[in-house]
Order: C-alpha cells, then structure tokens, then sequence
C-alpha cells in the first residue's frame, strides 16, 4: 500500500483541500443560518396571523352578542305597545306597563324586560332574540324571587311570559309546560302561543 510521502508539494495541495472543504462548511453552516431565519421568520409571521385571526374572531363574537343585545331590545318595544291588547284576549287587564324594570333589597336584585300590570295581576316578560331552555329557566327563577325582592307585590297574582323572534317549537313546548306564556311573531303581529285552555303558572 503506497502512501503519499510528506513532501511539501503533497502537504500544500492538502492544506489547499482542508482550505476549500472549511470553505464549503462554512457556506453549508451559512446556508443553514440563513435557512432557520427563515423559519423563525415564518413561525413569527404565522404567529402574527393566529393573533389577528383571534382578534377578529373576537370583534365578529362580540358583534354578535351586541346584535343579539339590539334584536332583544326590538323585540321588547314590539312586545311593548301590544301587551295591553295581548294580556286583555287572556282575560288580564292591563293598567301599566314597565320597562327595564330592576329591582334590589337585601343584596338581591333582578332586572325584568317588561312589567305589566294592573290592581292585582302581574305579568313579567322576558324578551330574547332566539329563545333557549335556560332563558326559560333562567326566567323561572327570576320569577321565583320576584315578590321577595319586590314585597309590593306579595299579595299580587304573578304570571310569566317570553318573548322572542325566534322560538324553537321545543322551547316553545318548555317554556309553556312551565306554566309561562310563550309571545312570538305570526305573519306581521305578535301573538300569544298558548292554547285557549292554558292556565299559567302563578308565583
């Protein structure tokens, strides 16, 4: 086995290849640099997106919520001005009608879309955009603490009803199973849901 002997032509031409292959590292080493700013640079500008994605999610979630805000508040001026008629066809007159109604004693509260009133009946009405079970139920308990909260109106009779522009048929069986009066949109009015024979909940 011949091997290159020592000479300096043999040891130039080696320090020449170790030259251009330190060389040819360094531009690999460079080439990888350049390569992970690259990627931080993607991951940085990927990260950006998520971020704005995020924030318009957000503003779109909160625009909803305050259309919805806006759709309860519609329905409740509709809800308004035909109560006197809608409560009459039920037998219960109607002398008043308040509206945003909040009531505190002891460290209790409630708030009431619609209050509707005569010498001894009351009705309050919750009003939503689109009606879920726990509107129901939340409304359920709002009843509940009403006279508590509000003595004036302990020897009043007091009876519930929501309001809303859309109303799932299953809601709708819930809420009236509950003893409550269901109002909803009928062609260009408003009507009250309830069969002739319902006999409201009274709290």
């Amino acid at each position: 086995m011949s091997t290159l002997q020592p000479t300096y032509d043999n040891i130039m031409r080696l320090l020449q290849e170790i030259a251009i292959r330190s060389q040819e590292t360094d531009r690999q080493i460079k080439e990888v640099a350049e390569q992970s700013k690259e990627t931080d640079r993607q991951f940085k500008e990927t990260d950006r997106q998520f971020k704005e994605t995020d924030r318009k999610i957000k503003e779109v979630t909160t625009s909803i919520g305050k259309l919805g805000n806006r759709l309860g508040d519609f329905i409740e001026d509709a809800v308004r001005p035909v109560a006197v008629r809608l409560f009459k066809e039920r037998g219960i007159e109607v002398h008043e009608v308040y509206q945003n109604v909040t009531m505190q004693r002891d460290g209790e509260g409630l708030e009431i879309d619609l209050l509707v009133v005569n010498d001894g009946e009351a009705v309050g009405v919750e009003c939503k955009s689109n009606l879920k079970v726990d509107d129901v139920n939340e409304h359920l308990e709002r009843l509940a603490k009403l006279k508590r909260v509000s003595p004036k109106y302990r020897h009043y009779k007091l009876m519930g009803a929501l309001a809303a522009m859309v109303i799932p048929d299953n809601v709708a069986r819930y809420a009236m199973s509950k003893g409550l009066f269901v109002i909803g949109q009928s062609g260009e009015h408003l009507e009250i849901r309830n069969g002739a024979g319902f006999e409201p909940a009274v709290w």
